[in-house]
């Protein structure tokens, strides 16, 4: 079955970065675009950026721009999210997300939390 499975998240200080990572097992990874979205307390879910299969488009919520970078190894079944000069808005629970099999599969969720 579809596995989905987060890493990275944590306190960071503003101004300073994280690396989320998602690795992928049970479908071919390589024929799919990956997106993380993060998620608010008592708010919906909303995407941050996603990648295409081949990892050569990519696109970012307008709020991350500049700060945030997607990345994918398919030879490790893996999606990255950089998230460099991170402010305390960044503060949320992140997921990875992808929709092989005409449906939508989703991880655990890291928390990221942006304070001094």
């Amino acid at each position: 079955q579809v596995q989905l499975v987060e890493s990275g998240g944590g306190l960071a200080q503003p101004g300073g970065s994280l690396r989320l990572s998602c690795t992928a097992s049970g479908f071919t990874f390589s024929y799919y675009a990956m997106a993380w979205y993060r998620q608010y307390p008592r708010k919906e879910r909303e995407l941050v950026a996603a990648i295409t299969s081949t990892g050569g488009d990519t696109n970012y919520r307008d709020s991350v721009k500049g700060r945030f970078t997607i990345s994918r190894d398919n030879a490790k079944n893996t999606v990255f999210l950089l998230m460099n000069s991170l402010k305390p808005e960044d503060t949320a629970v992140y997921y990875c997300n992808t929709n092989p099999y005409k449906s939508n599969y989703w991880g655990q969720g890291t928390q990221v939390t942006v304070s001094s």
